[in-house]
Formats: structure tokens, C-alpha cells, sequence
């Protein structure tokens, strides 16, 4: 695969403020500061995309819509910043700030990299932008755009999860879509957006707590840079998918297989403890070994007072499961159990007090063992991921590529499939292999088309 970088350039909002703006982190906000940068590559088919009508129509569209949309999304364009004598990073936003764009061209077979089959990470590595960062201050967003002359091009996304959770994401992205296809605001999104972080209102101890834990036993607690890379030499991924069909089958093993009358068998429900269970399966070893698992909650609507639905920023809360051993999800009854604790977790989600979900977060970060197999699902099928379409048709495919780096699987609503799933998944080969097979063999699951 070649490369071939065009230009890298600097993109601006379209209208800026003529002061600072400076954003405090809330606790949610702080809750990511740690992970990985999130990356996301999505693939626009165009098999008569010629390099002039490339840079003549689409790419300028592209820039044009992408500044227009900075100005919405201004804190996009910022940095986050930790000043030693501050007791936790904030964001700015100067008059001056841009978000780096890089335009690149290749050879590569677009159908391969776009496909959902079985891939090398390092396949689709080159697509994804790095943030600019250092100790102390790291930029928030970066964008790539590359083109597959006669084949399509790609959007590729890498972001700092400490300035939007899923929710605002989602609408930044189609609000960029519809701008750049429009060249108009979508009518669903009132603006301007909220950005006073008062709204948020959760206990000012629990921000010193987590400012605590995220400074225990680490000689580098102050820093902005992400965690280590792993090793992706040996890692491949591929998206699978479930139809409607799928779910439902699943759905009536979980209720054949539980004595429990209460089972709360949504999609998400039995997909991910699907998932959980060949991923614990694949990975072997050890059966008493430990094993934490987690979703994230959106709080929005469960504080009091709730927050505005326009509110930009993080307002996602994990929830924690841990204290598990493999062997609860290894034998016949792995999918069961699987399902009857996150059954439980997401149909009791407005009983645990705010606090006392944070806490059971809390004691499994303190108490988690060297050794222990962690899994973290990112997306949810109820995104329309597929929905953002430029002008030029929606999108053939999407992978978020820092799967493997944080530990996650994503979930999706399927592209052409009311009620489907896609599920990404990142694993080493040998993990792959036996995944795979277990995936689609375990209940007799054909592949999907």
C-alpha cells in the first residue's frame, strides 16, 4: 500500500470568537482523559471519481462544510491543556486554532479495506490522522480524507474522547453531512449548542475522586499523552453481522435457558453477551482468570435536572462488571448467565443512585489484577452511523480502528437491515480464528449478506 500525502492544511471555523474560550472538564469529561484517542474510518464508494472531479467539486465541498461546522462545534477546534499549577486539564479555544487536515491519495483496493471481511489492522492504519500531542496539551481533532482514484475515498476521524461522548459525535457528524449536501443546519438541531458546563451537576467530591484515581501509582499521572501503543503486527479485524432473524433466535435461547421471568432481552442485551462469551472463549487459558466487562450509560436524562439534549460534551457513565471469573461464561450456560447480568444491569439502571454506580466503577479500577480479560463495548445500535451522507451517497462501510487499543468491540445497527447488528472486532490471529468459528458455529448462525 502507497500513500501518496497531498497536502496537510489547517482549516478554521468560519467564524470565530474574537476572545478565548475555556472550558473546565466536568467529571464526565474526566472520566476519559486516559483512553486512547477514538478513531473512525468511513468509505464512500464512487467508481467514476476521477482526480478532477475529486478536487475540483468534492474536496472543496468537503473543506467548505467542515469549516462551516467548526463554527457550530467550535471547542473542536481547541486544545486540551494541563498547566502544573493546575489541579486538572481544561480546553481552550483561541481565535486563532484550526484542526489539521491531511489529503492523501492511494492505490489501495478500496473494496478490500472497505470490505467487513478478515483484515490486517495494519492494513487500514494509514487512513487514520494523529492528534498533536505532548505532556501538556494535546490538539482535540484531527481529520484525513483520502482518495481511491476511480474507487471512492475515505473520511478518517481521530478524536480525544474528553470533548464528546457518542451522542455529540453523532450529531456533529451529521450536521457536517448535511451542511456539506444541503449547505443548511439540519431542523432537528437547535443551536446554538450548550456549552456552560454547569448543567452538569453531580457532587464536587466525586470530581476529587476521580482526579485521585487516575493519579494513583503512576509517576506519569499528569500527562496527556495516550498509553503505550500495543503490538498490531499480529492483530486482524472483521465485522460481523447478526440479522433480525439472528437476534431473535438468540433471544428465545436466553428465555428457554434462564429460570428468570424478568429477562430484559433487548438487541443490545443478548448481542453483547454473545459477543462476551465467544470473546472470553477465543481467548483461552486460565478459567479462574479474571474477567471485567462495561458499557456506558448516558446520564442525560438521569440527573437532576436532567441536561438539555443540545448540551455539547461527555454526559456517559461506565457501567462496571467485574469480580467475575471466565469459567461463569465458558460452559453451556456462559451465553445465559451472560444475559441475565447485563439483563439485570440495563433494566435497573435508574434504581442505583448516581454515586453508587460510580463506585462500583471506582473499586474495579483500584482492585483490577494483572492478568485480567477486559472487554468494552463502543457504538450502539441505536446510531445511525450510515446515515451521513456528503452529497455522494451514504456510506459503504464504517470501522472504528481503536478497537484493539482499548480493549472495546463496537455494535451498530446494520446498513441495509432494519433490526440488525454489525459487530466489529479486533483480535490477535489466533484469538481471531477461534472467535470466528464460534461466532458463527455456536448456534448454527450462517453468514449474513
Amino acid at each position: 500500500m502507497v500513500l501518496n500525502v497531498i497536502k496537510i492544511s489547517r482549516v478554521s471555523p468560519s467564524t470565530n470568537s474574537a476572545t478565548p474560550l475555556v472550558l473546565p472538564l466536568t467529571f464526565f469529561d474526566l472520566l476519559w482523559l486516559k483512553l486512547n484517542p477514538i478513531e473512525r474510518v468511513t468509505f464512500y464508494k464512487l467508481t467514476d471519481l476521477s482526480h478532477y472531479s475529486f478536487f475540483s467539486t468534492i474536496l472543496p465541498k468537503l473543506e467548505r462544510s467542515f469549516s462551516q461546522v467548526l463554527s457550530h462545534f467550535l471547542p473542536l477546534s481547541g486544545h486540551l491543556r494541563w498547566n502544573p499549577q493546575d489541579p486538572k486539564p481544561y480546553v481552550v479555544v483561541f481565535p486563532q486554532d484550526t484542526v489539521s487536515l491531511t489529503v492523501a491519495e492511494t492505490d489501495t483496493d478500496f473494496s478490500r479495506v472497505s470490505s467487513k471481511e478478515l483484515r490486517l489492522e495494519t492494513e487500514l492504519r494509514f487512513l487514520i490522522p494523529e492528534l498533536e500531542i505532548s505532556s501538556d496539551s494535546t490538539s482535540l481533532l484531527a481529520l484525513q480524507i483520502t482518495l481511491f482514484p476511480n474507487q471512492g475515498f475515505s473520511i478518517g476521524f481521530t478524536t480525544h474522547h474528553v470533548i464528546m461522548d457518542g451522542k455529540t459525535a453523532l450529531n456533529f457528524h451529521n450536521t457536517w453531512a448535511h451542511l456539506c449536501k444541503y449547505g443548511t443546519i439540519p431542523q432537528d438541531l437547535d443551536l446554538p449548542l450548550v456549552l456552560d458546563r454547569k448543567v452538569i451537576n453531580v457532587p464536587a467530591r466525586l470530581e476529587s475522586k476521580i482526579l485521585q484515581l487516575l493519579q494513583d501509582d503512576k509517576d506519569d499521572a499528569r500527562t496527556l499523552k495516550a498509553p503505550p501503543a500495543k503490538d498490531i503486527e499480529d492483530v486482524v479485524r472483521v465485522t460481523l453481522e447478526l440479522s433480525q432473524e439472528n437476534i431473535k433466535k438468540l433471544k428465545e435461547r436466553a428465555k428457554n435457558g434462564s429460570t428468570r421471568s424478568d429477562l430484559y432481552l433487548s438487541t443490545f442485551v443478548v448481542t453483547y453477551a454473545y459477543v462476551l462469551t465467544c470473546v472470553i472463549k477465543a481467548r483461552g487459558g486460565s478459567v479462574d482468570r479474571p474477567v471485567r466487562f462495561m458499557y456506558a450509560a448516558d446520564f442525560r436524562n438521569r440527573l437532576d435536572p436532567p441536561v438539555p439534549l443540545t448540551y455539547f460534551g461527555n454526559c456517559v457513565l461506565p457501567i462496571d462488571f467485574y469480580g467475575y471469573k471466565a469459567k461463569t461464561f465458558l460452559g453451556d450456560d456462559g451465553f445465559v448467565n451472560g444475559v441475565e447480568i447485563l439483563s439485570g444491569s440495563v433494566r435497573g439502571l435508574g434504581s442505583p443512585s448516581f454515586e453508587s454506580i460510580w463506585e462500583v466503577y471506582e473499586e474495579g479500577t483500584r482492585t483490577m489484577r494483572l492478568g485480567t480479560q477486559v472487554l468494552t463495548v463502543t457504538g450502539s445500535n441505536h446510531f445511525g452511523i450510515y446515515g451521513f451522507d456528503f452529497g455522494w451517497g451514504r456510506p459503504v462501510h464504517t470501522e472504528i480502528m481503536s478497537l484493539y487499543q482499548n480493549d472495546e468491540f463496537s455494535m451498530s445497527a446494520r446498513r441495509d437491515d432494519i433490526g440488525g447488528v454489525e459487530i466489529g472486532v479486533c483480535l490477535k490471529k489466533c484469538e481471531m480464528d477461534v472467535f470466528r468459528g464460534l461466532f458463527l458455529g455456536e448456534m448454527g448462525l450462517s453468514m449474513v449478506s
